[in-house]
């Protein structure tokens, strides 16, 4: 009976740490949310890994399925995707916050821009919670953006679920 209290206490405690906002090295968060920004609307999601106590990197993914015609024509694919490699600073522990809760400010480099985003997210359970997340660009990679190219250059809000996984 003793063996089996023990592996049970080792077995909670290793869960209790499951519902943090951010774990720091090891930790890994799935994100899949809408996309709300001026002439467009989609889906957007991210995969975060944590290489540190307060720092992580992954990929975001952002597909826009309702934009606005310019000109009585359509997006293309290649107007409506973007893909970008994010870095981010897990500053939640540091601000002192409940342990489920993170922010998280970073810096990613995609295929349209450089820029920044500032997000944050809040795990009700082990394993669910929700996030909000905003980006802009800070370098575009055409000074004289026009047309479609101003999807993927503009101030954008995320919100959805986050993952631990």
């Amino acid at each position: 009976m003793k063996k089996i209290v023990i592996v049970l206490i080792l077995i909670f405690s290793t869960q209790i740490n499951w519902a943090q906002g951010f774990r720091g090295k090891g930790d890994k968060k799935l994100q899949v949310g809408i996309n709300l920004q001026d002439h467009a609307t989609g889906i957007t999601s991210t995969i975060d890994f944590g290489i540190g106590e307060n720092m992580s990197y992954g990929f975001a993914a952002t597909y826009l399925l309702n934009t606005d015609e310019i000109a009585g024509t359509n997006a293309d694919f290649e107007d409506k995707a973007d893909i970008k490699f994010r870095f981010n600073a897990n500053i939640g522990s540091v601000l002192g916050l409940n342990p489920k809760a993170d922010v998280y400010p970073g810096l990613n480099l995609g295929t349209r821009n450089f820029g920044a985003h500032l997000g944050f997210r809040y795990f009700f359970s082990n394993g669910f919670g929700l996030y909000a997340e905003g980006t802009a660009p800070l370098a575009r990679y055409d000074n004289n953006v026009t047309g479609f190219e101003h999807f993927n250059n503009q101030f954008v809000m995320h919100i959805g679920a986050s993952f631990n996984f």
